[in-house]
């Protein structure tokens, strides 16, 4: 992987590390569906003038049916999963279970797409989680007083993990070679298009309130629109594999903005588990560790 695709992965795993942070803000006011409508509405909104300024609006029509699917998959049920969550568990635990979707993508990959797995990618899949449940592993604290059951949080972050998996992996087979700027905003629109209906059903009785919808317009703007653009830009150049190795990074930066903005501590486990995560991302990522002759 070039320098230039590690800023890149970066820059998008410090966006998606802030949105855990944005959901727990906005989540309560607005509900879970309703807040995951809002912000896909907002960033097709956002993404389909750049659109039709490249005049690529024809792609979106052309292929509706890998979009579709991509949309739901990567957009609009995991969104909605993880807003579920934030109702009960704290962003750092969210942050950790989302790290896992570099293995389920690479189990779909390996099953779907027939795509090899080395063993040093795989010893670098297993070290990058492991850093990370050691890096948050006195984090991982439920929330006390949440509506909902830890346990059903926890598992509608697994759920969103594997759609995140299986989308990286059509987007792959449906989708190669389409501009990653009609990607990004046709995902979102048919994202926003399935979830019309749901949000317009559960919405929130009372008009939410200032922090909430600042939240809304953060995660439209920074963690969806501008952020899946970088993410199927990355996807186009280094693979399904490798863009969402970006999960292992996303919990050092939920927890950075956590000390910044929230006034939570930056501890010595929090350094020593974020040095593992780096070297498992340099495994998984074939940055260190033999190359292939």
């Amino acid at each position: 992987m070039k320098a230039f695709d590690l800023a890149e992965l970066t820059l998008l795993a410090a966006l998606w590390g802030a949105s855990f942070l944005f959901m727990r803000l906005g989540a309560p006011d607005f509900g879970p569906v309703p807040l995951a409508a809002v912000r896909v509405s907002l960033a097709s909104l956002m993404l389909l003038p750049l659109l039709a300024r490249r005049g690529q609006l024809a792609v979106l029509r052309t292929h509706w049916r890998g979009l579709l699917l991509v949309g739901a998959l990567n957009s609009a049920i995991p969104f909605a999963l993880f807003s579920f969550a934030a109702l009960a568990i704290t962003a750092g635990l969210s942050s950790i279970v989302n790290a896992t979707t570099p293995l389920w993508t690479a189990v779909v990959a390996f099953v779907w797409l027939r795509q090899g797995l080395t063993r040093w990618r795989v010893a670098g899949l297993v070290i990058g989680f492991a850093g990370v449940a050691f890096l948050a592993w006195d984090k991982a604290s439920f929330k006390p007083g949440a509506d909902h059951g830890g346990f059903w949080a926890v598992l509608a972050c697994a759920m969103a993990t594997l759609c995140y998996g299986i989308a990286a992996n059509a987007t792959k087979r449906m989708l190669g070679g389409v501009p990653p700027l009609a990607v990004a905003a046709g995902s979102q629109i048919a994202a926003a298009l399935l979830l019309a209906v749901p949000a317009l059903w559960l919405r929130p009785a009372a008009l939410p309130g200032g922090i909430a919808w600042g939240s809304a317009v953060a995660l439209a703007g920074l963690c969806t629109a501008l952020a899946y653009v970088l993410y199927f830009r990355l996807m186009s150049r280094v693979g399904p594999t490798n863009a969402v190795s970006v999960t292992f990074l996303i919990p050092l930066f939920a927890m950075l903005w956590g000390a910044l903005f929230l006034g939570e501590g930056v501890t010595a486990q929090m350094v020593a588990g974020g040095a593992v995560v780096l070297v498992g991302i340099a495994l998984a990522l074939g940055v260190v560790g033999p190359r292939p002759r």
